[in-house]
């Protein structure tokens, strides 16, 4: 089953978009454990250094190629490829290319949201949650 195809030509009805410095996500399903999400980064620009304690990522890549870090490893993952970040991975996603890079992220876990973030190194000068994301 060709996984990047399907959901490049999903039906499934956006349900809301968040724009970043670095791109944009939009969550296309949610569910008691899990949420799924478009994401897309432009051309030259990374997230954030992070981690997150409360839910594991599978991203695959639909067009353009991503450069993931993983506790300090780096790899390239391409159209139709995807990776896996276990939770409490330190991680970031950077598009090296030229055009964009468009991703659909996996997460599943007991706390899916996005105060369960700690940023180590951002881009964009955001500042790090307060400790209680840890707690949940």
């Amino acid at each position: 089953m060709n996984v990047a195809g399907s959901f490049r030509h999903s039906e499934l009805e956006p349900t809301q978009k968040t724009e970043r410095p670095w791109g944009s996500w939009t969550v296309l399903e949610t569910g008691p454990n899990y949420k799924i999400k478009r994401i897309e980064v432009k051309p030259g620009c990374r997230l954030s250094l992070q981690i997150h304690f409360h839910r594991s990522e599978h991203w695959i890549v639909l067009s353009g190629t991503a450069k993931v870090t993983k506790n300090g490893d780096e790899l390239i993952v391409r159209v139709g490829e995807s990776t896996f970040v276990p939770s409490g991975t330190k991680h970031r996603l950077e598009n090296p290319g030229d055009i964009p890079l468009v991703i659909i992220e996996i997460a599943q876990g007991q706390h899916i949201s996005e105060d369960d973030i700690v940023r180590f190194e951002d881009d964009y000068n955001r500042h790090k949650p307060s400790r209680n994301s840890r707690k949940r």
